[in-house]
This record gives C-alpha cells, sequence and structure tokens, in this order.
C-alpha cells in the first residue's frame, strides 16, 4: 500500500500543529502548510515539507499545491482545511471591510483551495475533505458575528459539497470544535484592533469591561476546553474510516449546543446562549 498524503493548512501552532504531528506518528506524509514563510521553516526543522499557503493569496494556494502534487507524483490522499481567524466585536461595528478580509481567510481561501484538489482526488478515484469548522457554525454567540458568520458559510458549502460528491469516491466531513487551546484569541488582537473603533461605539463601556479584559488579560482555560489533540483524534476517524461521519462533535459545548439547537425554539435557544 501506497504512503497516504495529506495537506494540512494552519500548522504554525494549535490545531494544525498537533494534527501535523500526530498523522505523522501514523503514517501519513504530511504537507504542514502556514500562512508565514517564518512559520514554514520553523516547521521545516521539524522535518515537514511545509509549503506556504496563504488563504488570502490567491497564488499562494496554487503555488502551494502545485508544490504538493509535483512532489507526489500528482496524488493527494487528504485535505484538512484548518487555519482561520476570528475578529470579535458587535455585529453593528463591523465594518464592510472587515468582513471581506475575514470571508477572504476563513471561506474565499478554502474553498479555492478545495476546489483545486478535487481533480487530483476525482483522477486517483477518490480521497477525503475534512473541514475544521465550529461549534460556532451550529450556533451564534454574541460578540463573535464575524467569525460566526464565516463558520456557518463553511457548513453550507461543505453539506453541499458532501452531498455533491456521493458516489465519486471523495468523501466530505466536518469538524467542530467547541473550546480548544490555541491562539485565536491572541490572533485576534489584530484584526480587533485594524477595524473596532470600539471606544466611538455606541457599547464601549461593554467593550470595556467585558471583551478587552477578556482578549487582552491573562490567558484562562474556558469551561470544558480540551486541548488539540481532542481535534486530532476526530480526524484520524475522519481519514481512515472506511465511512467517515458527515459530522464529528469535540468538546461538551459542541455536543450540548447540536442537541438543544435540534430540540429548542430559537428564542429558548437564544436565551440558553444568552445565559452561557
Amino acid at each position: 500500500m501506497s504512503e497516504r498524503t495529506i495537506l494540512i493548512t494552519g500548522c504554525s501552532s494549535g490545531i494544525g500543529h498537533d494534527a501535523a504531528h500526530g498523522l505523522r506518528a501514523r503514517g501519513w506524509r504530511v504537507f504542514a502548510a502556514c500562512r508565514k514563510e517564518a512559520d514554514c521553516a520553523r516547521l521545516r526543522t521539524e522535518g515537514f515539507a511545509s509549503p506556504r499557503i496563504d488563504y488570502e493569496d490567491e497564488t499562494s494556494i496554487a503555488a502551494g499545491l502545485t508544490e504538493v502534487l509535483e512532489t507526489t507524483g500528482g496524488r493527494l490522499d487528504a485535505l484538512f482545511n484548518n487555519g482561520a481567524f476570528a475578529c470579535p466585536g458587535l455585529v453593528e461595528d463591523l465594518p464592510r471591510g472587515a468582513l471581506r478580509e475575514i470571508f477572504e481567510a476563513n471561506v474565499f481561501g478554502w474553498h479555492d483551495l478545495t476546489r483545486q484538489v478535487i481533480p487530483a482526488m476525482r483522477a486517483q478515484g477518490g480521497g477525503r475533505i475534512v473541514q475544521c469548522s465550529s461549534v460556532l457554525g451550529l450556533v451564534a454567540i454574541g460578540w463573535r458575528g464575524a467569525y460566526v458568520s464565516t463558520k456557518f458559510a463553511i457548513e453550507g458549502l461543505t453539506d453541499t459539497l458532501r452531498i455533491e460528491m456521493r458516489g465519486t469516491g471523495i468523501h466530505v466531513s466536518l469538524i467542530e470544535p467547541g473550546p480548544v487551546t490555541t491562539r485565536i484569541r491572541e490572533n485576534a488582537r489584530a484584526p480587533f484592533e485594524r477595524w473596532i473603533d470600539w471606544e466611538n461605539a455606541h457599547r464601549a463601556p461593554e467593550y470595556r469591561d467585558k471583551l478587552r479584559p477578556r482578549l487582552y488579560g491573562e490567558y484562562s482555560k474556558d469551561t470544558f476546553e480540551l486541548p488539540p489533540g481532542a481535534v486530532t483524534r476526530k480526524l484520524i476517524h475522519a481519514l481512515e474510516a472506511p465511512r467517515p461521519r458527515a459530522r464529528y462533535y469535540v468538546t461538551a459545548p459542541t455536543y450540548m449546543m447540536g442537541t438543544l439547537r435540534r430540540i429548542l425554539p430559537s428564542r429558548a435557544l437564544d436565551w440558553v446562549i444568552s445565559k452561557g
């Protein structure tokens, strides 16, 4: 049996970094992509092939994938779309540019890379595409409208793609983590500072007393937070099971919200989330 190959994005830290190490340990040939060349260089010292793929840069997507396929002779068994960022703030304070930027990185880039991978998978008779969504692709919470909207979009695109790929040998799955230890909070500071004029916002006191302490304060784990390895374990099933699931929940909050979304009216669910 030939060596299995996978391209993983967002490997500089957190979920992507853990997945790269976990799959290599299982015998996969891992291409661990990062947005920044400095992070790619660091991963190469860890023994990975690391193409630079920046979801906001169409040229890097095409070049990165070409590098992978030239190395493997055109074969790619799996793609794990993972890299994403958040831009916290109230919906009423999100300028058009903030949404344009986050959709480029969290949706359009994923879609672009996925479309370019499909012909290679079709030519080889199958493959696996796994998208790292979120509990926030199932339910919305306040102050996270930009990120929530991208994850809802990924959920819709992925569900449609899964239906369209039936019978092709290409299996499509979603992984939906809740709180997992990553750098997403730290990485959200720059977009927040770039786009959110919080001091002149109508609800400036709430930014000062509620959001900013969480964003800039000393890191503390969320309730039920799990390490990135919890995602890697679900990813392994999505990649290696004969019949992968359409969805993989990770963490107790995801299971809870997935259930509540099915059984509660919208207003009741809004009330539950507002109390959380």
